[in-house]
């Protein structure tokens, strides 16, 4: 992810694994609130991650509605979700200490007149789920981009994108992120959404 006060790119593969049969998919990491120029992407649990954006989609309705409240709420609504999610696990023969959710939630303030963004954290372990506020520049799970110069353009998101997924898969000692990438090109009364390419 890489955001400035009036720009913001979130970045986000395909690749989805059923957590009981192992069976490789594609899966939708990546979802807009169109109306308020948000974008709700995560890691982990895709299941995790479409009921936390589907509370958050219903809470868009509300008039008066504002980035800043969405944000407000995420991490508490984790905290709510989660033993839920863990019995769950435990029911399908899921290794609990395996499961983590990373989610983000970025978008355009009318308050603040600029981009926003809130990246949180949940593990099996029992606390509450970690909160930070995004304060612009290139963030990425383990921090592989570090000291990557600020770019928008396709390619340099793209090549981006490849890195983190090696990282990552290698971090882990096996495939956890692969397929296409897709990317969340925002701006203010603008969300536009591009499938970069294989990673």
């Amino acid at each position: 992810m890489l955001m400035t006060p009036d720009r913001a790119v979130l970045a986000v593969d395909t690749l989805a694994q059923d957590a009981v049969s192992g069976e490789l998919s594609e899966g939708a990491k990546l979802l807009l609130i169109p109306q308020h120029n948000i974008v709700v992407a995560g890691r982990g649990s895709g299941q995790f991650l479409l009921r936390v954006y589907h509370l958050g989609l219903e809470a868009s309705f509300r008039r008066g509605f504002r980035i800043e409240q969405l944000m407000r709420e995420v991490g508490p609504v984790m905290d709510q979700l989660w033993p839920h999610y863990i019995q769950a696990a435990r029911y399908a023969g899921i290794d609990i200490n395996q499961l983590q959710s990373e989610i983000v939630v970025v978008g355009w303030s009318k308050a603040q007149e600029r981009l926003v963004g809130t990246a949180y954290a949940k593990s099996a372990a029992d606390q509450p789920a970690r909160v930070a506020e995004l304060v612009g520049g290139i963030a990425s799970p383990g921090e592989p981009l570090r000291g990557t110069p600020d770019s928008f353009q396709v390619e340099a998101v793209l090549a981006a994108g490849r890195r983190q997924a090696e990282y990552l898969n290698a971090q882990e000692g096996r495939v956890v992120a692969g397929g296409r990438l897709i990317a969340a090109f925002l701006q203010r009364g603008e969300a536009v959404v591009k499938d970069l390419g294989t990673i």
